[in-house]
């Protein structure tokens, strides 16, 4: 009775969930942010720090990070950490180069200590682009299968259309239920 009880009140009570949006320069970060803010296409700059929002989606509110993606703003990333519940992690599907350097991140966060509670999504953004990476490759690219610590989602993408983002965010919100 106790379990059901608390169920149904956080249906109704205004909760915030810290979300961190993370990735690379030029991943997509703000513009995904901005479609779940206004279901539109912002056009952006590169963020130098970050923006915060709070998205409200199925009467759960989400208190969301955008963080800078440049090499300069990624050391700063574990400031953030504090408290937050889920990552979203950005991927821009094109680039091959860098998706190396998104590992090396991923690791680095996936260690720290404020975020040993966290879940994991990672959007393969741009997958309206011909010759995109899939989902699949990035997952086996970033060897997502070995991490055991942290309940993870991969989702492929397009912040511009919207298109699998709110699977994403669907994601998140059976992964509150569960809990």
């Amino acid at each position: 009775m106790g379990i059901l009880f608390s169920k149904l009140w956080s249906l109704f009570t205004n909760e915030e969930h810290k979300v961190i949006i993370v990735g690379l320069d030029n991943a997509g970060k703000t513009t995904i942010l901005y479609q779940f803010l206004m279901n539109e296409v912002v056009h952006t700059s590169p963020t130098i720090g970050s923006n915060v929002e709070e998205v409200v989606w199925k009467n759960i509110h989400f208190l969301m990070w955008d963080i800078g993606g440049q090499e300069t703003l990624r050391s700063a990333w574990n400031t953030y950490y504090t408290n937050t519940e889920f990552i979203i992690i950005v991927i821009d599907s094109t680039d091959r180069e860098r998706l190396s350097l998104t590992k090396e991140e991923l690791t680095k966060m996936m260690h720290h200590e404020d975020l040993r509670k966290t879940s994991v999504l990672v959007f393969a953004n741009k997958q309206d682009i011909k010759g995109c990476m899939s989902a699949a490759e990035i997952s086996q690219q970033l060897s997502l299968t070995s991490i055991k610590d942290h309940v993870w989602h991969i989702q492929g993408c397009c912040a511009l259309t919207g298109e699998g983002l709110y699977q994403g965010l669907e994601w998140i919100t059976n992964h509150l239920k569960k809990r």
